[in-house]
């Protein structure tokens, strides 16, 4: 069965939004056009099964004026929401020869009586009325461009919406790329083919809702004198600003009209703890983030034992609501990684997965996770967000145990034999971390293989660098590959441009007193011994560098660890 939602503009000069929904809530199809030869082409594929299409534009209009029966009927149920509908009649121009809606259902062959037992049929639908309904509002969204509503709040009214939307569909890349759409937006019109794509899943939600459950919808009017299709208005539901007598339903609402913001926030914790990593010189293979979506944090928050919910204030409860993963090269390199972020954060839980499954003498996930807080700043709580750190082996293992066990479905008849064997895989990559641990250290003192520069570039050559690096300082661990040229090009800004001149600078750095200063708990590697050697060296003038600009702060307290602070000369 598929669920076809399509925003209907009246006109073909304004674009039309296209939505598909599988049985099971995904999306299978997002697109704007503007005919209607290119509607049935986009449509075509989908409707040649079973499918129930809903239809955001009249399909029947018979009245010479005013509002339809149906209208008037909706709009006194739901115009104290301010969805109350516009009246359409033939006295109207678009409507004087027929209904393009009409139209278009029969171009499709869809039978639009909305009692039809048919298995392929369309029924008219009115996305305002059904999000009161699907979101449990007390008015609807004001996504569509009115006047006196700027740019930055139809945008976050907008991605109010999505996250709205995620809480009951399950959505795909083109959805991805529409929601980033909307946050690169710089002009109003921008947003006018993202509504449209974003109210033709509201729209086919309502087809899924009216088939799946059809005592959940009210069906205004008649076939005769036209009639609107909608999820049904509770009499009991609370309204007004009232508090909602179900914990995850309200919690919902009040992610998604957050999620925004947890966006952001992510991209700030993702640059915090690289950053931290970057300044320590602890190597890495990557650090990524995400806000938890709107759609998993609503199914997290609806979970029972026993009838009785998990999570009684789900907002404050749920912790992973931000989460930042690090994936390490090695073991040890996790254990660098969790020790700085303590040093670093508040620590709310540490836990490390892999130890507890190894002191029940099994093999299987192996994860550190940390529940970390921000300090409170200028009255404002701190912000928690998980962290998980993992090493590539550990990595690999856990994505492909989940997409097989959570997200595919494994026979009954074969569980016991995919537990073996992934217990199995779990104590070969436990081996193989380890071996992999002794080869990169037997690899102490061989330089990195680093992407070396131009012909005309002046800068010392990042390939060059690091294999002067890797004598210089042979107990140093690998770099990050960029990293070689990104103080390559410092060490341009101090007037360094030869191995020769590079070697006289760091014969006048004290590396004992700077490593006993320093206290390194995790082994540096050797970008970040060089950039200590050259804090030594050049003091102040290192950190007024054009290219430290970002981290001045960090480089004079570090500058005073060192003990070689004078006063600060201004920037």
């Amino acid at each position: 069965m598929q669920f076809i939602g399509v925003d209907l503009a009246w006109g073909t000069r304004q674009p039309t939004g296209l939505a598909v929904l599988s049985e099971d809530g995904h999306v299978v199809h997002l697109s704007a056009v503007r005919t209607d030869e290119e509607i049935a082409e986009a449509l075509t594929p989908h409707v040649a099964g079973e499918c129930l299409v809903a239809i955001d534009a009249p399909l029947v209009v018979r009245n010479e004026s005013g509002s339809r029966p149906a209208e008037k009927a909706l709009s006194r149920d739901f115009r104290r929401f301010d969805a109350g509908t516009h009246p359409t009649n033939t006295g109207k121009p678009e409507f004087a020869d027929g209904t393009r809606g009409a139209r278009v259902a029969k171009l499709l062959g869809l039978d639009i009586d909305p009692r039809s037992g048919r298995q392929r049929r369309a029924i008219e639908v009115y996305p305002h009325a059904a999000t009161i309904v699907l979101f449990d509002l007390d008015h609807i969204v004001r996504h569509k461009n009115k006047k006196g509503r700027d740019l930055e709040q139809l945008r976050g009214e907008m991605l109010r919406l999505m996250g709205l939307i995620e809480s009951v569909v399950i959505t795909n890349d083109s959805w991805t790329e529409l929601r980033s759409q909307v946050e690169r937006a710089t002009r109003k019109s921008q947003l006018r083919v993202v509504e449209d794509q974003v109210d033709a899943v509201i729209c086919a939600q309502v087809a899924r809702v009216a088939y799946r459950t059809p005592h959940a919808v009210t069906t205004y009017g008649d076939l005769e004198t036209g009639y609107i299709v909608t999820p049904t208005l509770p009499d009991s539901a609370p309204r007004d600003g009232q508090d909602d007598a179900v914990p995850a339903r309200s919690a919902v609402r009040d992610y998604a009209a957050q999620h925004a913001d947890l966006r952001r926030e992510s991209e700030d914790a993702v640059a915090a703890v690289q950053g931290l990593l970057d300044d320590a010189g602890v190597n890495y293979l990557s650090v990524t983030g995400r806000a938890k979506s709107v759609a998993s944090f609503a199914e997290k928050s609806r979970r029972a034992s026993g009838g009785v919910p998990l999570y009684a204030d789900p907002m404050t409860q749920i912790t992973d609501q931000i989460g930042v993963r690090v994936i390490a090269y090695v073991a040890s390199d996790v254990e660098a990684v969790a020790d700085l972020l303590v040093d670093h954060f508040i620590v709310k839980n540490d836990r490390d997965m892999g130890l507890e499954t190894a002191s029940e003498g099994l093999f299987g996930y192996a994860s550190r996770h940390l529940l970390l807080a921000t300090a409170a700043c200028d009255g404002a709580p701190g912000r928690n967000f998980q962290v998980q750190v993992r090493t590539v082996l550990q990595h690999a293992w856990a994505e492909f145990e989940h997409d097989i066990r959570y997200k595919g479905s494994v026979p009954a008849e074969h569980a016991r034999e995919f537990d073996r064997r992934f217990t199995l895989a779990a104590g070969l990559i436990e081996l193989a971390d380890a071996e992999f641990a002794a080869i990169r250290a037997r690899l102490r003192g061989v330089a990195p293989d680093v992407p070396g520069s131009d012909d005309d570039d002046p800068r010392i050559d990042p390939r060059e660098l690091a294999a002067f690096l890797a004598g210089q300082f042979s107990d140093a661990e690998w770099s990050r590959s960029d990293h070689y040229g990104w103080i390559s090009g410092l060490l341009l800004e101090l007037g360094i441009i030869s191995l020769d001149e590079l070697g006289e600078v760091l014969r006048s750095a004290d590396d004992a007193t700077i490593a006993r200063r320093m206290d390194y708990r995790y082994p540096p590697a050797a970008v970040r011994r060089l950039d200590d050697a050259l804090l030594w060296v050049h003091g102040e003038q290192f950190v007024r560098l054009h290219g430290n600009a970002h981290r001045r702060e960090a480089l004079r307290s570090r500058l005073e660890r060192l003990g070689r602070s004078g006063d600060p000369r201004p920037d």
